[in-house]
C-alpha cells in the first residue's frame, strides 16, 4: 500500500484528486497539508482517518510518506517540490512544475540524486478525445501530422467567482502563478508536443493580451513551430462569451476535428467519418482524467525513476517550460518569433 499525502487542497484536490486516488485500490491518502483552516476542515469531512497539518515541514517530518502530491497555487511549486523530494517522497505536482528551465534542472536533479520519481500532472492526456486521437495519429489514419490547432475559450479563470471554500482567486493574482499563459497554456504545450510525437518545439510566437492596467494576461494566441515545417497554434481565452474546447489536426492524408466529446474524421476523398467519444461533461476539474494519471503515476514508481513514463513526463516538462518562457520573451517582442531553448 502507497501512503500519500496532498499539499494544498483547494478545488483541484477537493474534487479531482481525492477521487482520482480512491480508483486506486494500492493507495492510502493519509495526510492533508493546507494552510487555511476551513480547507483543512473540508478535508476531514471528506477523507476518513486522514491528518491534518498547516505545514509542510511538520507533515513531511511527522508522516512516513511514499508520495506526496502537491496541489497548491504555482507560485509554491518548486518549493514543496524540493522540500518534498528531501524528504525521501515520489511526487507528482499540478501544472505547471515550475516556472524557469534553472528551477527544473535543480527539480530534476534532485529527484534524480534521490531515485525519487518526479512527475507533473499532464490531465488532458488521458481525455477521452485525446487519447483518440494520438491513436488515430499512431495508426497512421492522418498520414503524416502536419498542423496541430487547440482552442480553450472560457468566460473567465475557473474559481475566479468563489470557491466552497474560501475562494480560489490565485488565477488572477501574478504573485500566486495566475494568468492565462500558466493556466491554459502548460495544457496546451504538452498536448501539442505529445500529438507530435514527442518532438521537441523550435520556436514560438506569441501576442498575450492583458487588460489596460493589469499585469495579468487573460488572452493568449500562440503560433509554436516543430521539425520538418510543422505547426502548433493554440488561442486561449478567459473573454469568451461560451466555453468552447475544440482542436483541429490534420496530416497527409486526413483531417480530425474535435469538439468536446465529438471527433470527425475526414479523409482526402471528402469521406467522414464520426469516431466520438463517451465523456463526462466539460468542467475545470475533470476527475476521471486525474484517475488516469494516478494509475501511471504508480507505474513509474514500479518502474523507477529511470523510466519511460519519468522520462515522456519529464521531456513534456521541460517542453512546456521553455515554451512558457519563449512566449514571454515573445510577448515582450511584439510577437516575434523566439527559439525555444531546451
Amino acid at each position: 500500500m502507497l501512503r500519500g499525502a496532498i499539499s494544498g487542497f483547494g478545488e483541484v484536490a477537493a474534487q479531482a484528486h481525492i477521487a482520482g486516488w480512491r480508483t486506486r485500490p494500492g493507495v492510502a491518502i493519509v495526510a492533508i497539508h493546507d494552510p487555511a483552516s476551513a480547507r483543512r476542515h473540508q478535508a476531514i469531512n471528506l477523507l476518513k482517518n486522514v491528518r491534518v497539518y498547516d505545514d509542510l515541514d511538520l507533515m513531511l517530518d511527522g508522516e512516513a510518506l511514499d508520495f506526496v502530491d502537491i496541489a497548491s497555487p504555482p507560485a509554491f511549486h518548486a518549493a514543496s517540490v524540493r522540500k518534498a523530494l528531501a524528504a525521501g517522497a515520489h511526487v507528482l505536482v499540478e501544472k505547471p512544475a515550475c516556472f524557469s528551465s534553472a528551477e527544473l534542472d535543480g527539480l530534476a536533479a534532485l529527484a534524480d540524486a534521490r531515485a525519487s520519481v518526479l512527475m507533473c500532472v499532464h490531465n488532458w492526456k488521458y481525455a477521452p478525445a485525446y487519447r483518440r486521437a494520438h491513436e488515430l495519429i499512431a495508426a497512421g489514419r492522418l498520414g503524416e501530422l502536419r498542423y496541430v490547432s487547440l482552442t480553450r475559450l472560457r468566460s473567465g479563470a475557473a474559481g475566479g467567482g468563489g470557491s466552497a471554500v474560501g475562494g480560489e482567486r490565485w488565477r488572477l493574482d501574478p504573485k500566486t502563478g495566475g494568468g492565462l499563459l500558466i493556466d491554459h497554456g502548460w495544457h496546451v504545450f504538452y498536448l501539442m508536443q505529445w500529438l507530435m510525437g514527442g518532438d521537441a518545439p523550435a520556436s514560438v510566437a506569441a501576442h498575450l493580451g492583458r487588460p489596460d492596467g493589469s499585469r495579468l494576461d487573460d488572452l493568449a494566441d500562440l503560433r509554436i513551430e516543430f521539425p520538418r515545417g510543422r505547426i502548433a497554434s493554440a488561442h486561449l481565452s478567459w473573454r469568451s462569451p461560451a466555453r468552447r474546447t475544440s482542436a483541429l489536426l490534420y496530416g497527409a492524408e486526413a483531417m480530425l476535428e474535435i469538439e468536446g466529446d465529438r471527433i470527425l474524421l475526414t479523409d482526402r476523398s471528402g469521406a467522414s467519418e464520426d469516431l466520438s467519444v463517451s465523456d463526462l461533461p466539460d468542467d475545470s476539474y475533470h476527475a476521471a482524467w486525474f484517475a488516469g494519471m494516478a494509475v501511471d503515476f504508480e507505474r513509474a514508481i514500479d518502474a523507477g525513476c529511470d523510466g519511460s513514463i519519468v522520462d515522456e513526463n519529464r521531456a513534456e516538462v521541460r517542453g512546456a517550460v521553455a515554451l512558457t518562457e519563449g512566449s514571454l520573451r515573445s510577448a515582450e517582442a511584439g510577437g516575434a518569433r523566439v527559439p525555444v531553448t531546451l
